[in-house]
């Protein structure tokens, strides 16, 4: 460890800043955030400095650093864009004892500014030692999404009934305590309303630890009913990722990629419900009595749910379950299916002069192949999702048709989006149920009519002609 990390006071410390450019501004946006008196030098001054300048949040000298403007300080970064003047700032810097940071350039600085995450009076600093600042940022950007932006106030919560919790007889009793306090109740405060709500949270803890000789509360377990997106982990939420990573029970749906279930902590108990066509099926009311049975248990319970929950998840008949059980609960969307798609397939799903509305449908509802305004879909501009659709193609298919959409109009199958064994086919409408079928579609697909991917769009359909031994424009498999 070359380079040993210390978290240095700046309560009306002087930062002398050499340079008052773009770089600078870098460097003044991370020094704003401390209550340093902060002290800048430059002649030609970025409008940003002048503005901070003018605001009073720092002082602007219009010339370069000298010897005497380092009496007292207790840093000073030299960030010219000029190596001589940088140097020049650095032998100053030495000469008068004064830790110096010449940026960009490791070699001539006494330290070294980390990555930082800031969660005030939460702070991680990461620093690769000037090797890998890539690397860095990589980190830093993993513990970002493990500390979501209510840790800062629920530490300064907790800071101010340090003193009440030490009253708690043992430490064992404390710790187990401040475990709960930032593992369960004060996320789950903060999530349902505030500081305020922490606060009294945290209030009632310590009656009860009181009241029970040192035992903290039994906490009431939350169920958070949350998206996992199309399978990619990559496109889950940064609440979505640390709530895998706290939850005590994971019950998840049939189509949750297990690279999502990977993310899952170790100790969690995974619960698979899933729901297979035409199968063996968890039945909606035996998912929701073995929610509501984890969470009365005072456990942490995360419904994973494919996509979106509020797509086609049965959002309501969990919202209504819970409801009348009365647990807790909050929910963290997720990217559905149909957006993934788009994304990957590069297209908009509504464009000026062409549509102005998507309409998302489902082949499937509880009695059986799904009926919708067939004639308003069959018009030429409509653009719309399909789930659920591969079992129901030559229906869709037929009433489409039947209600006088053009057999040639373009849509795109995806299967398996995001995922590496990821299929997609661009077709027409009259060769929906062919295509299906003879590319052996059978995962998880979306259908979506009126668009062609991007990759196609020079003769995309152009007067309805697709061209010779192209019925099929493409099949990529992997992401």
């Amino acid at each position: 460890m070359k380079h040993f990390p210390i978290f240095i006071n700046m309560c009306e410390k002087l930062v002398v800043v050499s340079g008052a450019g773009e770089t600078a501004v870098a460097k003044l946006r991370l020094l704003l955030k401390t209550p340093a008196n902060i002290k800048v030098f430059g002649t030609e001054p970025n409008p940003d400095v002048e503005a901070w300048a003018s605001a009073g949040k720092l002082e602007l000298v219009g010339r370069s650093v000298a010897t005497g403007d380092l009496k007292g300080a207790q840093l000073v970064y030299a960030a010219n864009d000029d190596p001589v003047e940088d140097r020049r700032v650095a032998d100053i810097s030495k000469q008068r004892n004064v830790l110096c940071n010449v940026v960009d350039n490791i070699k001539d600085s006494v330290f070294i500014t980390p990555a930082i995450v800031d969660r005030s009076p939460v702070v991680v600093a990461i620093g690769t030692e000037g090797s890998a600042p890539i690397l860095a940022r990589k980190i830093k950007a993993s513990v970002e999404r493990l500390l979501p932006m209510s840790t800062g106030s629920l530490a300064s919560i907790a800071r101010s009934f340090r003193g009440a919790v030490s009253e708690i007889a043992c430490a064992r009793s404390r710790r187990a305590f401040w475990f709960e306090f930032f593992d369960k109740i004060g996320p789950t405060a903060f999530s349902n309303g505030g500081a305020n709500t922490v606060k009294k949270a945290i209030k009632e803890m310590l009656e009860e630890a009181r009241s029970s000789g040192g035992s903290s509360r039994k906490s009431t377990g939350t169920v958070w009913l949350v998206g996992a997106g199309p399978g990619d982990p990559e496109l889950l939420t940064q609440k979505a990722v640390r709530l895998l990573d706290k939850a005590d029970v994971v019950v998840a749906d049939r189509l949750v990629s297990s690279e999502v279930l990977e993310l899952s902590r170790r100790e969690a108990k995974l619960v698979k419900v899933g729901k297979m066509p035409g199968g063996p099926s968890w039945a909606q009311e035996d998912i929701n009595k073995l929610m509501i049975v984890h969470a009365n248990s005072g456990e942490m319970v995360v419904r994973l749910k494919s996509g979106d929950p509020s797509i086609y998840g049965r959002l309501d008949e969990e919202m209504e379950a819970l409801d009348t059980a009365g647990v807790p609960y909050q929910i963290v969307p997720g990217i559905t299916s149909a957006l993934a798609a788009s994304a990957q397939n590069k297209v908009s799903l509504t464009r000026r002069e062409r549509n102005s509305d998507c309409r998302f449908l489902t082949g499937h509802d509880i009695d059986g192949f799904a009926e919708h305004d067939w004639q308003a879909l069959a018009k030429s501009n409509v653009v719309a999702s399909i789930y659920m659709g591969v079992r129901s193609a030559r229906f869709l298919q037929g009433r489409l048709l039947m209600h006088g959409a053009d057999p040639m109009t373009p849509l795109i199958i995806t299967e398996n989006i995001s995922r590496v064994n990821e299929k997609v086919i661009a077709t027409t409408l009259g060769d929906l149920a062919e295509e299906i079928t003879s590319n052996k579609i059978t995962g998880p697909s979306i259908i979506t009519i009126g668009v062609t991917p991007r990759s196609y769009e020079p003769y995309a359909f152009q007067d309805k002609k697709i061209p010779s031994g192209a019925t099929q424009l493409s099949i990529r498999v992997g992401a």
